[in-house]
């Protein structure tokens, strides 16, 4: 098979593209850089199962070229990042359902199926713990900028269900929770490269809010595993599932671990939400996943510990120089 992945120079879509290539595929990565690296694939670039086009995933032309060559769609482009979606609300926006338009289109002119990776984000404020695909989602006001991206991949669910209900189009759609590992970046808000980063350095370890609000980590490994598993499954068509961990812990809890792994030379400093990003900055209190549905699919049960993510990413960025300021 040759797969088309959307977003295949970012931290989830790199693992992805040596995933599928792992299990005998090729694969064609599309991406434009804008917040993928392309040191994440360039390891990649020299194998005859590996393709990279530079482009947005907003313009169709190169999208249908692309789509016409391949036999399925892993579409993960996207506005990634709790900073970026503050700082950039239009291209957030602009990025998420444009781009999701122009893929499923294609999709559907070409009858390729498609899985869709959308966000945790989507249960908004709910309070219901843990999460289930068929909950209530419960957003914020459009005023505050924060729910821009819960709304928007929303709307790329509805939209993706909604060919599959009109034409059969094969469309999954994957919610994934907080996926961690190696190759991911803090520069658009990951809470875990951050701290790693910081208590590497020495610094003060930098918790926003309270430190009450918790969250569950999975690794990438597990994740593109399970989006590897529901490709292809026609019982997943026109279905959403949970992928994550239920390894639940705070940030605060989350600071003070990393702390003692790094060194114990940070101290914890809170930072309050206005500060971080912007007046009036509303955050998830939990983030826990009911992970039922896709155990019952594919025997999905996530293998790696919190303690394994944490070690792979203090790992990867004491190798890369962090310490040193390099």
């Amino acid at each position: 098979m040759r797969y088309l992945v959307t977003g295949g120079s970012g931290f989830i879509g790199s693992h992805l593209c040596e995933k599928l290539i792992e299990q005998g595929h090729s694969v064609l990565a599309l991406d434009d850089l804008s917040t993928g690296r392309y040191e994440n694939v360039a390891h990649l670039e020299n194998r005859p199962e590996f393709e990279l086009r530079v482009a947005s995933v907003t313009e169709s032309r190169v999208v249908e070229h692309c789509v016409t060559e391949c036999n399925a769609i892993f579409h993960l482009a996207s506005a990634v990042g709790v900073k970026l979606v503050v700082e950039q609300p239009v291209k957030t926006i602009e990025t998420i359902v444009g781009g999701t338009d122009v893929v499923l289109k294609a999709a559907a002119r070409y009858r390729r199926p498609v899985l869709l990776t959308s966000t945790s984000e989507v249960y908004g404020k709910s309070e219901k713990i843990p999460f289930s695909e068929g909950d209530d989602c419960v957003m914020g006001p459009t005023t505050t900028r924060r729910w821009a991206y819960a709304c928007a991949k929303a709307l790329d669910e509805f939209l993706a269900l909604a060919h599959w209900y009109q034409t059969r189009l094969p469309v999954v759609v994957a919610r994934l929770f907080n996926t961690v590992g190696p190759r991911q970046t803090g520069q658009y808000g990951m809470v875990i490269p951050r701290f790693v980063s910081q208590g590497l350095r020495g610094e003060p370890i930098t918790v926003f809010g309270d430190g009450t609000q918790s969250r569950c980590f999975g690794h990438v490994a597990d994740i593109v595993g399970a989006l590897t598993g529901l490709m292809g499954r026609p019982e997943a068509c026109g279905q959403v599932y949970n992928i994550g961990n239920d390894e639940e812990i705070t940030i605060l809890q989350l600071a003070e671990r990393i702390r003692l792994l790094t060194g114990g030379k940070s101290p914890i400093r809170m930072v309050p939400y206005g500060e971080a990003y912007t007046v009036g900055f509303e955050d998830m209190v939990r983030r826990v996943p009911d992970l039922r549905k896709i155990k019952a699919l594919i025997g999905y049960c996530p293998t790696q510990t919190l303690d394994n993510i944490l070690a792979d990413v203090i790992a990867e960025q004491t190798q890369q120089g962090v310490v040193q300021g390099r």
